[in-house]
Formats: structure tokens, C-alpha cells, sequence
């Protein structure tokens, strides 16, 4: 379906036009239609699949042909980390390049004027709001700011924003919220605790939920089966010859990702991390870097893998197996961008067999499975059936152990409301 097919106004199709935007995704044929009639909406969607336009034109349409109160707050959009306040803003820009409709991304970690300007943006009434829950939290508690005329609310990656211990935070921005408006909730998962927001701040919501979408074919999608203790041998085998060229590779813990990194550098290589445990300047440098390939291979937790936006990624390396598919397609979707070829290369220990092997039923393929080199030692054979029970018992024990941390919640939080 097209855009122009779509009741948008004008200045909207214009915006699309010059930014060459024809073909709607599914989500966006889904979900626009419903937003532009007013209802609240829960849609399912993973990143990547053109959600963000999915709220942002239909918003600008209703902002531009109704009414609106002036010099007021009209709509709140509420992002889990900087980089997605980031992009959302820059995407609203180009989006209302034709229409008078303001906005003000609200987020931690900048210049100390870039407080200012948040406050006089809040203060003064700019028709749309960014923001990171903990920074508008921040602005909310120190200054007077007017939420009584918001007309639309909008949770993107909800998912997320629990995840990282943020439920708090919503209820109390909700609270300051009109009764009458209306509510979107963007969510890549469905779990309960999804639901059960859902009940408590959305009236009547349609559900839109489009599955998960697979790797693009531009992707060559391999993997190494072996033994935990070959890992980085294996690292050093790929390298040894080449040096590697806008490389990521992806550890699901931020010790992994240290130790990987002084390691990796001991080896000669150019490598970086990028974790929850760095400051906010001290992520912008090294992405900096990594962009202007002054930094050959980036070493990273999942924080990576959803919504930033790095060109020219040649490949992604999976040092564990991602303990979910959608993790795993996230991951490797940072390569073969703006149809570019990538490749993918995951390494999977014998307790991450069956896991692996979840994947593959999901890709509805089975994965090339690269030779470990002789020089590593006799490699394990494939045989996810035979590990199935004892890698369901290992993440299971990980997975609690990582939810079940006040301290991970605590330190996520502060990290992603910076």
C-alpha cells in the first residue's frame, strides 16, 4: 500500500515525497489507519520495521488539521535510551519539514545548556515531546511544567522500558496526564507484564502485531560449532591475516565484553567497548571513533543492537548464542543496512547448541556451519537434542540471575535515563 493512498494531509505526502517514501511497511498499512482514527493502539513490532513513521506521520497529520493548544505540550513520546529520543527527533524533523509542528528531545548526558533548553522547550510548549522517562522525570520534579493539554502518548519499545525498570516512572508521567487522550503503546515482545500495562493506561486498544521479521538475504548467515575454549582462537584465526574493517562483536554480559576487549587488544587488534558501565561521553567517543574508522571492531552488549544506526558494518560476530531470536535477528541486522551485503558469524558452544538450533527453525534454513580450524582441536559434533536439557537449565539459571538483580535494574536505569 501507498502512502498517498492514506487520508494524510498534504504537507505530510509532500514531507514523504521529498524524503522518498512510497511503499508503506506493515506495520505502518496496520497501524496508521487506526492512530488517525483516534483509537488507542498496542502494536507488536520489532525495530526495524519502519514503526517510528508508523506513529510519527499520523501524530503530525492530527497536530497539523486540528485544533491544538498553543504554546502547550500536545504529545509526549517516551523512548527507553538517548540514541532512540535521538533518532526519533531526527526523524520528526524530516517528517514536518512542511508542517509548523515543534519538537524538543528531552535526554540526559549532554552539555549543561542542553538542560535549558529542554526546561524552555517543556516550559514554553513545544507541540511534541522526546524523552528518556528519567530525564522528563528529572524536569517534571524541578520545574512547573503543564502536561494538562497532551493529547497523545506514545510508548515506544515498551518492552525495553520495563525491562530496565522504568514502570515506576511511566505511572507517574501517566499520572500527570489528561483522562481523555490518546494512548500508543510499540512494544518488539508481548509478555504479560506488557499486557497488563497495556490494561491499566490504554482504553479499549486495537491490537495490531506483526512477527518478527527474518535477516534479509543480504546477509550471509554462518557459524563456527566448538568447543567454549576455542572461541578465541577462532577470534584470532579470522584475524590473523586480515585486519578486521567495521566489525561488531556481541557478548550478552558487560564482564564478557571487558575481558574480551583487553584481550582482543593484547592480540594487536583496534577494538573499543561499548557498555552500560560508560559514561555518556565517553559511548559518544567511542561511536565516534568506530563511525570514522579510527576503531576497527567494536566489542558491545545488546545496548548496541537495537535502533543506532552505524553504516558500512561488514560484519557481526556472536560470541555466545543470544538466549532469543529476536535478539539474534536485532544483532545481525546491524550489517546489510540500506541494502548493503553483510555476513554474520556465531559461535556456538555445546551448551548453546539447542539454542541455536531455535534459530535455525525460525530462519526456516540451516546456518553454514564453517570448519573449525585444525590447529583449535577436534571441534563437538552438532547434536542439539543431545545438549537441549542441559543449555535450557544454564539459561534459565542466567536469565534469572540477570532479572532477578536489583543492581542490574538499579544500573540499567540510571544508565539509559542519562
Amino acid at each position: 500500500m501507498r502512502f498517498d493512498e492514506l487520508p494524510l494531509c498534504d504537507e505530510v505526502l509532500d514531507g514523504l515525497d521529498a524524503m522518498n517514501f512510497t511503499e508503506m511497511t506493515p506495520v505502518q498499512e496496520h497501524a496508521i489507519p487506526v492512530i488517525l482514527e483516534k483509537k488507542d493502539l498496542i502494536a507488536c513490532a520489532q525495530t526495524g520495521t519502519g514503526k517510528t513513521a508508523a506513529f510519527l506521520l499520523p501524530l503530525i497529520n492530527n497536530l497539523y488539521t486540528e485544533p491544538r493548544a498553543e504554546n502547550a505540550v500536545n504529545a509526549i513520546i517516551m523512548s527507553p535510551t538517548r540514541e532512540l529520543v535521538q533518532q526519533t527527533d531526527q526523524q520528526m524533523e524530516g517528517f514536518s519539514y512542511f508542517v509548523p509542528v515543534s519538537s524538543v528531545a528531552v535526554y540526559g548526558g549532554g552539555e549543561a545548556a542542553d538542560w535549558d533548553i529542554q526546561r524552555n522547550g517543556l516550559q514554553k510548549g513545544a507541540d511534541v515531546i522526546i524523552a528518556t522517562p528519567g530525564r522528563l522525570i528529572s524536569h517534571l520534579n524541578l520545574s512547573e511544567i503543564d502536561l494538562s493539554k497532551v493529547k497523545y502518548f506514545i510508548l515506544d519499545e515498551a518492552d525495553r522500558m520495563l525491562d530496565m525498570g522504568f514502570f515506576d516512572d511511566i505511572m507517574m508521567i501517566v499520572n500527570r496526564l489528561p483522562k481523555e487522550r490518546q494512548t500508543l503503546m510499540f512494544s518488539a515482545t508481548m509478555p504479560p507484564k506488557i499486557r497488563q500495562l497495556a490494561k491499566t493506561i490504554l482504553n479499549d486498544p486495537v491490537e495490531v502485531k506483526i512477527a518478527i521479521s527474518r535477516p534479509p538475504e543480504t546477509i550471509m548467515q554462518t557459524a563456527y560449532i566448538c568447543e567454549e575454549g576455542q572461541k578465541l582462537g577462532i577470534i584470532k584465526h579470522l584475524f590473523s591475516e586480515k585486519t578486521p574493517n567495521k566489525v561488531i562483536l556481541f557478548s550478552g554480559a558487560k564482564i564478557k565484553v571487558k575481558e574480551l576487549t583487553r584481550t582482543l587488544r593484547k592480540m594487536g587488534l583496534s577494538v573499543a567497548e561499548m557498555h552500560s558501565d560508560l559514561e555518556q561521553n565517553e559511548r559518544d567517543a567511542v561511536m565516534h571513533e568506530f563511525k570514522n574508522n579510527r576503531v576497527n571492531m567494536l566489542i558491545a552488549t545488546d545496548i548496541v543492537s537495537r535502533g543506532i544506526d552505524i553504516d558500512d558494518v561488514t560484519l557481526i560476530i556472536n560470541f555466545e548464542v543470544p538466549y532469543e531470536v529476536e535478539d539474534y535477528v536485532h544483532r545481525i541486522g546491524r550489517t546489510a543496512r540500506a541494502g548493503d551485503e553483510g555476513m554474520s558469524i556465531t559461535l556456538v558452544a555445546p551448551d548453546e547448541q539447542y539454542r541455536f538450533k531455535k534459530i535455525e527453525e525460525f530462519l526456516g534454513k540451516e546456518i553454514y556451519k564453517i570448519p573449525v580450524p585444525a590447529e583449535l582441536g577436534e571441534a563437538p559434533e552438532y547434536n542439539p537434542k543431545a545438549h537441549k536439557k542441559r543449555g535450557r537449565k544454564l539459561g534459565k539459571r542466567k536469565r534469572s540471575r540477570k532479572k532477578g538483580s536489583k543492581k542490574y535494574f538499579k544500573k540499567e536505569k540510571n544508565f539509559h535515563s542519562k
